[in-house]
Formats: structure tokens, C-alpha cells, sequence
């Protein structure tokens, strides 16, 4: 039997990169899965194709993940689809990185938006058909520098840090329901995201990280992988980071 045999899994910003990985190996563990995209449909139902081809159920909702009105309505459509919600992956986010003297206060409302007020939005939606089935399982996903912080990214590092103290809060709301809720932040990892990093000179990068190259997406799913299925029953509240050996 697959480690996610039948189980319904929501993921946000699936439609590339971390996301997609993790759908990708849900699917390929039995999964159903549910995922959003913001912009690019073509993206998105090419995923769908690529899911569907491991025999289970796929489909992707245009929705912004950052909107309050909008992830009430998609988690009305997944279960009204899917019947439940027994995974969610937290995972969209963006990075506007710049020096806190010229760093907007547009720019800082954005970042806060799409990647914390998100985890909220959706989150509070989630845990109610979790509790009524007394199980579930909240993925969020924060990231190395919400725990050591960078310099250029004030408006990310304290979005990503805010993750971590609501993963902990939610983990201790829920947990006598069945419920855990944990985080995972990834390093530095071969995304659209980081690929300025590479190209500008990625062994400088490499000198900070112990095993010396940037991660893979499929690292990070690998890891959701254990958070989503029953390997992991006894684990809540936790951050597990996947970063080469940086977080010592």
C-alpha cells in the first residue's frame, strides 16, 4: 500500500518548483490532489496531466492564496470536489528582497500577505473538516532564513519566522483533535526563485552550506512526504530544516 493511499491533499502554488515537486510525490504516493496557481494556466494543466498520469484524482483552482474571501471559496470547491481535506501544504509565497532603507511599505504589505497572511487564510479553513474527521496534517512552508535571517530580506525572513511561531500555536491548538501542523524550511534550493544566487557566482553560496551544493525541490517533497503520511504520527509542532547542514 502507498504512504498516501486515497488521502485528499491541498497545496498551494503547485504549479512549478517546491510545489509541483511535492504534488508530484504525493501523487506518485496515492494521493488525490488539489493545487492552485496564480498566473499561468498552461503550467497548471500541464501538472494536471502529469498527476493524473500516476491514477489518481488531480485538478487546479486559479486562486490567490494571500486573499481571505478567495481561500474560503477554494476550500468550499476542494471538498465539494474531493469530499474532504485530510493534507494541506502551505507552500506559495514570494521574495522581494531590498535593504531596509529602500524597502517600501507596499513591498513589505505584499511579501507579508502572500506568505503568512496565506498560511492564516487557509489554514483556518482547512482544520474544519481535519477536525470533524478528528486527523489531518498542515505542512507550512517557512524557510532557513526565517530562523537565521539575511541580509536584504527583512519583509521574507520575518514572514518565514511568523510561520514558525503559528506552526507551533496551531500545533498546540489542535493537537488533542489529531491535527499536527509542522514547518519546513528549506535552504538554499534550485528554484525560479534562487536561480539569480547560481548564476551570480553559486560557489560563494556553496562555501556556506556543508554539503556544498544548493538542494533539489524533490528534497523538500521528500521531506513533506514523511510530515503527510503515518511515518510521522508523533510528530507536531516541529521545523524540520533541509538545508545542507547550514542550521547548525
Amino acid at each position: 500500500m502507498k504512504l498516501l493511499e486515497n488521502k485528499i491533499a491541498l497545496i498551494t502554488g503547485a504549479s512549478r518548483g517546491i510545489g509541483e515537486a511535492i504534488a508530484l510525490k504525493f501523487a506518485e504516493q496515492g494521493a488525490n490532489i488539489a493545487f492552485t496557481y496564480l498566473s499561468s494556466e498552461e503550467k497548471a494543466l500541464e501538472l494536471e496531466k502529469k498527476l493524473t498520469g500516476y491514477g489518481i484524482k488531480a485538478k487546479s483552482y486559479k486562486s490567490n492564496a494571500g486573499n481571505y474571501e478567495a481561500s474560503v471559496q477554494l476550500a468550499a470547491d476542494v471538498i465539494k470536489e474531493f469530499g474532504t481535506i485530510d493534507i494541506c501544504v502551505n507552500n506559495a509565497g514570494i521574495s522581494k528582497d531590498n535593504l531596509l532603507m529602500r524597502l517600501t511599505p507596499e513591498q513589505w504589505d505584499d511579501v507579508m500577505q502572500a506568505n503568512l497572511k496565506s498560511v492564516y487564510n487557509l489554514t483556518r479553513q482547512v482544520i474544519k473538516p481535519m477536525m470533524k474527521a478528528r486527523n489531518g496534517s498542515i505542512i507550512n512552508l517557512s524557510s532557513i532564513v526565517g530562523m537565521k535571517g539575511n541580509g536584504g530580506q527583512s519583509a521574507y525572513a520575518a514572514s518565514k519566522a511568523g510561520i514558525i511561531g503559528f506552526t507551533k500555536s496551531i500545533a498546540q491548538e489542535l493537537g488533542s483533535r489529531n491535527i499536527r501542523c509542522n514547518a519546513i524550511a528549506p535552504g538554499f534550493v534550485e528554484t525560479d526563485m534562487t536561480h539569480y544566487l547560481k548564476d551570480g557566482g553559486g560557489e560563494k553560496w556553496f562555501e556556506k552550506i556543508p554539503l556544498g551544493r544548493f538542494g533539489q525541490p524533490e528534497d523538500i517533497a521528500n521531506a513533506a512526504l514523511f510530515l503527510a503520511s503515518d511515518m510521522s504520527t508523533y510528530v507536531s509542532g516541529q521545523v524540520l530544516s533541509i538545508c545542507g547542514g547550514m542550521n547548525m
